[in-house]
């Protein structure tokens, strides 16, 4: 009888200790959702879903415990409701939308891909690109090595738009096996770390960009985001915007390029980063969603999907979008205008 009285003693503190942890994670859990608040802030909300997880998984012990169940069960609460209202914020239904409003016309394929600037396996992303047959690809950490390796695959993408940078871990690029525009016009921004080039897809100009933000607070990523929002407000109208951001789709981040550029983020891409020791697994389920891709006027999103290792911490992603009809472009651009003066 002493023993199992003392195994349950040990258990009730177990259960107490969880219900302590629980309510200090709600801490950093809520300040998430003060991210235009002050970007220290924001940099907590990029974990808001690992967040809400831990902390239903502390509170559920605390339940049992008599005096800690209402903490308990209002930790749980909480974790579900942020989990809620973050899903929620990713608008599902308008993906729905997009798939039944399909078109039968030319789709066109874009790779969206960080090659980690010290990627041990160059030849497998190389591979990756060919088989992906993409008809554009936006790079980031595009270092020096890469710039050598990219050479291989000139033929293949003849229209290039390679951004050097300060950091040793390399600028942006944009390739294209459709021609620019006017290739005077393909451009490099904001110290390398944002590249934009107008693409001929058909008789159609599309305009593409590609985009790599530094790290959240206590680093310069809402300064960066800032610097580069002028040249994110003069893309065109019909434009798709890829890249890195190291921040999560539900952050503040992410909503001031979506404001700066007046985009939309037609689909969630789900997990793709995690650090390069751990398992792809692992990056697939329980990595952050931080590489994205943006719309905005006359196009239209058929399909995201993340492609297999190929040697980065970052998993690729494939995009698969087709143009308006011209009348139709012209209801979405109107659509966009209308919904983010409303938000403004």
């Amino acid at each position: 009888m002493a023993f199992g009285a003392l195994r349950a003693e040990h258990l009730r503190w177990l259960g107490i200790a969880c219900g302590i942890a629980a309510v200090l994670a709600t801490g950093p859990l809520v300040m998430g959702f003060w991210g235009a608040l002050h970007p220290a802030f924001d940099a907590l909300s990029h974990f808001r879903i690992h967040l809400a997880v831990l902390i239903a998984l502390l509170a559920v012990p605390a339940i049992f415990i008599r005096g800690w169940r209402m903490i308990g069960l209002m930790a749980v609460a909480l974790a579900v409701a942020s989990v809620t209202a973050t899903l929620n914020m990713l608008n599902p239904a308008s993906q729905a939308q997009a798939a039944a409003n399909g078109q039968d016309g030319a789709r066109y394929r874009l790779l969206q891909m960080n090659l980690r600037f010290d990627n041990a396996t160059p030849k497998s992303v190389l591979s990756l690109i060919g088989r992906s047959n993409a008809d554009i690809v936006t790079l980031n950490e595009v270092s020096t090595k890469w710039q050598e390796e990219l050479g291989f695959i000139k033929g293949a993408y003849p229209y290039q738009v390679i951004c050097q940078a300060r950091a040793r871990v390399g600028g942006v690029a944009i390739l294209s096996r459709r021609p620019f525009m006017h290739p005077a016009t393909a451009a490099c921004h904001e110290r390398g770390s944002l590249a934009t080039a107008s693409v001929m897809l058909g008789d159609r100009v599309v305009n593409v960009a590609a985009l790599h933000l530094g790290w959240p607070w206590p680093f310069g990523q809402h300064a960066q985001v800032e610097r580069a929002r002028p040249t994110l407000e003069k893309l065109g109208k019909t434009t798709i915007l890829a890249g890195d951001f190291n921040a999560a789709p539900w952050s503040e981040t992410v909503r001031r390029v979506l404001e700066a550029g007046a985009f939309s983020l037609p689909q969630a891409v789900g997990p793709t980063w995690l650090a390069r020791p751990l398992p792809d697994a692992l990056r697939r389920t329980v990595g952050l969603p931080i590489d994205h891709v943006l719309i905005k006027g006359g196009l239209e999103v058929h399909s995201i999907a993340r492609q297999g290792d190929a040697g980065s911490d970052h998993l690729p992603v494939l995009v698969e979008f087709s143009l308006l009809p011209q009348e139709r472009a012209g209801e979405a651009v109107l659509a966009e205008t209308r919904r983010h003066s409303h938000f403004n």
